[in-house]
């Protein structure tokens, strides 16, 4: 079993960062390291061109994510760790599958009509066949599982469709060239919303800096940004149906379920009839006890780029090595001929 996930670099990472992906991908190395099989993660730099960005703040962002992973969880020597950019074979192998890819398949493609908007003309080609790279990211590698969220299904399917119709045209029955990857939807991620507005995502985008909890803040500034979130002046409910219509109150709840590992209505059994006055403090004290040591340890990989640029670099180096053999079947397929 291999698996093979990819997110792309963003900064400043926040709590629904970590609540909504990372942590899934630090538990799907574990499940692996005992099960036997693989798991690859790559920072998606490749798909991060296909819309408007500044080159110097992708090359920080990249190298950030790497430090957020590490600190998380994820762990180079259990997991390969790379970026696209290392790895030419994700382009490489892009451009092959872009013969089988149908101009059809992509212009059905969901987030293609979202990302583009009405100006379609004005997108890039790169925004039109992102799809086609993420078939390669995980064809590349005879992924045989791939963790999907709700809006990448479409994604999959495709992946699915182009290799599918790869293996008809130009391989036999019993010698395929791709494996065809199977879905695996993870745990339902939390969705964690603004500590200024609970019925709006938790976004770095946010231009107040007490919407969200970072990753780089410190105890301090967890119980001060906990301690001013949002709320109502009602006691929390004994049961989950009195949340309806707080989105702020929800919001805190559902983060200390998450946090704790336990349920909303487990949290308000404990905490039900009692004021934010004695919630809050709890919460932030949880958080603080879960968050210090990645904050901790993510402060401190992210200022050494020496360490960061090497753990890129060795996971380029496997994943090269597992890359080629699937490329050259693929060349060999098509009837190019390479020196």
């Amino acid at each position: 079993m291999r698996i093979v996930s990819g997110i792309q670099p963003t900064g400043n990472l926040h709590l629904g960062n970590y609540l909504g992906a990372i942590r899934n991908w630090v538990k799907m190395q574990d499940d692996m390291t005992a099960q036997g099989g693989q798991s690859l993660y790559f920072l998606a730099d490749l798909h991060a061109i296909s819309m408007p960005h500044v080159p110097a703040e992708l090359a920080a962002n990249t190298r950030e994510m790497v430090a957020a992973l590490v600190a998380c969880g994820i762990d180079p020597e259990r997991s390969i760790l790379f970026n696209q950019a290392q790895v030419p074979q994700h382009a490489e192998l892009q451009w092959l599958l872009n013969g089988t890819a149908r101009m059809g398949w992509l212009n059905r493609m969901t987030q293609w009509k979202d990302k583009a908007g009405k100006n379609r003309e004005g997108a890039s080609v790169a925004l039109f066949t992102y799809p086609v790279l993420q078939a390669a990211d995980v064809l590349l590698y005879q992924a045989t599982h791939v963790p999907v969220g709700e809006d990448q299904k479409q994604h999959l399917e495709l992946a699915r469709d182009i290799a599918q119709k790869f293996n008809n045209d130009f391989a036999s029955e019993d010698s395929p060239v791709f494996t065809l990857p199977d879905p695996i939807i993870p745990p339902e991620a939390a969705r964690i919303m603004s500590l200024r507005n609970g019925s709006a995502k938790m976004s770095k985008s946010d231009p107040s800096d007490m919407s969200r909890i970072n990753l780089t803040d410190d105890a301090d500034t967890i119980m001060q940004k906990i301690k001013k979130a949002k709320t109502d002046p009602e006691p929390l409910p004994s049961e989950k149906a009195g949340l309806e219509g707080r989105a702020e109150a929800a919001n805190l709840v559902g983060i200390y379920a998450v946090m704790a590992g336990t349920t909303v209505d487990a949290v308000l059994a404990d905490f039900g009839g009692e004021g934010f006055g004695k919630f809050k403090p709890a919460l932030g004290e949880l958080l603080v006890e879960t968050l210090a040591p990645i904050n901790d340890r993510f402060v401190h990989l992210r200022e050494d780029r020496t360490a960061l640029d090497a753990i890129l670099k060795a996971g380029a180096d496997k994943a090269r090595a597992l890359a080629i053999p699937t490329l050259d079947k693929a060349y060999q397929a098509l009837g190019l001929v390479r020196g």
